[in-house]
């Protein structure tokens, strides 16, 4: 595998949100949340992965003293498969573990794929938020993670 993975930047909003588009369309994140989110750098950690000059795919976290949240990943769909996304959230989860003792998202009730990959990496089912996804009304799958 050829990526890398570094800090998410200002400059790099045009394609990660090509790749909201076309992986989270029509409930994606704007611009101007992405902006909101690289401005707090004392508790939000985003990442971008990166073949070459292209970036392929994104991650972020929210962490607190407390908790910490996966808030996004996404792996562009022709990517998908080759180990970047577990990339990704193995390097939010090595940063949560330094921030927080436990670690919450929610994903996607009909994302069994992404569902899998948490649970690999020790995530439990905890619960369901009807119509979390907004506007498409799409179920959430909230899943929980302790330190280890």
């Amino acid at each position: 595998m050829t990526v890398r993975l570094r800090p998410m930047r200002l400059a790099d909003l045009d394609a990660v949100l090509a790749l909201e588009e076309e992986l989270f369309a029509p409930d994606t994140w704007t611009r101007a949340m992405y902006r909101d989110e690289l401005a707090r750098t004392d508790t939000r950690h985003y990442l971008v992965a990166e073949d070459g000059d292209t970036v392929v795919g994104y991650a972020g976290l929210i962490a607190y003293d407390d908790e910490a949240h996966v808030a996004t990943i996404g792996v562009a769909r022709d990517r998908q498969g080759e180990g970047t996304g577990a990339l990704l959230l193995d390097a939010l989860l090595t940063e949560a573990d330094r921030r927080s003792p436990v670690v919450l998202l929610e994903v996607r009730a009909d994302n069994e794929v992404a569902q899998g990959l948490y649970r690999r990496r020790g995530f439990t089912e905890i619960g369901r938020r009807r119509g979390y996804y907004q506007p498409s009304n799409t179920d959430a799958v909230v899943m929980k993670r302790e330190k280890r």
